[in-house]
């Protein structure tokens, strides 16, 4: 008997090279209502943000992405998720939780510098984003007012989780 059909799909992450950017580029078109600029592209490229920048493949389809960067203030380091998105036919399927987790992993490892914690915007009409990372331990610090220039509504939460060090973890 063949275990084939019944498998489990396989769900797996790609490191972004210039050779899958466009890739990243055609998804992030179909899943953004932003077009992003030649400085996101080539900043996600960058050595130090090879962890928390991914192409997300389901059963070998790249279905999605998470771009993250690092940013340094006052010598605490936080990780700024800029983007996530799964194509909606490949959505509840834990593609989201799975890249999550992989850049949460990868931020509580990361030890030069060390990671405090991760934030990003949700726009407020997503009340179902806001509520998905919620569940993955984001709260709400507060509500950013016209961070979006060109989407309605302009507003945006700002959601942080904060990055628990491995040591700590043990």
């Amino acid at each position: 008997m063949s275990s084939l059909p019944h498998s489990q799909p396989r769900i797996s992450f790609a490191s972004l090279t210039p050779n899958n950017l466009g890739t990243v580029r055609k998804l992030n078109s179909v899943l953004f209502p932003i077009k992003y600029s030649e400085k996101f592209y080539q900043d996600i490229l960058l050595p130090e943000t090879e962890d928390f920048c991914k192409l997300v493949y389901y059963n070998d389809i790249p279905v999605g992405t998470i771009c993250c960067r690092l940013e340094t203030t006052d010598g605490i380091t936080k990780l700024y998720l800029m983007t996530m998105g799964v194509l909606a036919p490949y959505r509840s399927r834990g593609l989201g939780s799975q890249s999550l987790k992989q850049v949460i992993t990868a931020a509580a490892t990361h030890l030069a510098p060390k990671i405090d914690s991760i934030y990003l915007h949700v726009q407020i009409s997503n009340g179902a984003a806001k509520t998905f990372y919620e569940r993955h331990g984001f709260k709400e610090l507060a509500v950013h007012e016209n961070y979006y220039k060109k989407l309605v509504p302009h507003d945006a939460w700002i959601l942080e989780r904060k990055i628990e060090g491995v040591e700590e973890q043990a």
